[in-house]
């Protein structure tokens, strides 16, 4: 008779924290897009997560998009194989790069010592991620005003083993903002039992 044996915590542990981080990548892109006015404010309505409201777009094509990409991070995340994620604004007529959201993505080294360390309470990693949603929004009150149309794009930084849809994601220029036009601003973090993720803006200053 066949036995099955039951998935191990470590295994269910990888799934749920690779959901939280997609998640929040989620909900980061769409308040990102709608604080810097990328899309325009009437294609975005209000949902409650993470005890607070935060604002999800109504467009198809960029909710679609959107899926698309979190999905393959999903699929990075569980393999490991993805390091950072980021989101570049760039000028629509001058493909000049406006600014730069940066997530590095770390594993969490376990706990030396004897046994699992006990698991991180799901409430306080949603505070987190609370707090890293506010101090996105905050940040209006330093960035430079953007004044033109913009795009955007979403770059992926993964390990040379990573598995990489051909027809989806291609080699690409980096988006940097050049030395000296660039100021940088460290942003909050959040951890999971697995996943620690570390954010930045870099936004181009002529000074």
């Amino acid at each position: 008779m066949a036995t099955k044996q039951a998935p191990t915590r470590q295994a269910i542990t990888l799934k749920g924290s690779t959901n939280l981080v997609t998640e929040f990548f989620k909900y980061a892109a769409n308040t990102i897009l709608f604080q810097r006015g990328v899309y325009p404010a009437d294609d975005f309505h209000m949902v409650k997560k993470y005890g607070q409201t935060v604002l999800v777009t109504q467009d198809l094509a960029l909710e679609n998009y959107l899926e698309k990409i979190l999905k393959q991070v999903n699929k990075w995340l569980l393999t490991g194989s993805v390091t950072q994620l980021v989101l570049a604004i760039i000028s629509k007529d001058s493909r000049t790069t406006m600014e730069r959201w940066v997530f590095d993505i770390n594993l969490v080294e376990p706990a030396a010592g004897d046994g699992p360390a006990p698991a991180k309470p799901e409430t306080e990693i949603q505070a987190e991620i609370r707090n890293i949603l506010k101090q996105i929004v905050s940040t209006v009150t330093f960035l430079p005003v953007i004044d033109e149309p913009t795009v955007f794009n979403i770059l992926a930084y993964t390990s040379e083993s990573a598995d990489i849809p051909a027809d989806e994601w291609v080699d690409t220029d980096p988006l940097a903002i050049e030395a000296g036009k660039s100021q940088q601003v460290k942003l909050r973090s959040f951890s999971t039992d697995v996943h620690r993720i570390e954010a930045m803006v870099a936004y181009r200053y002529e000074g």
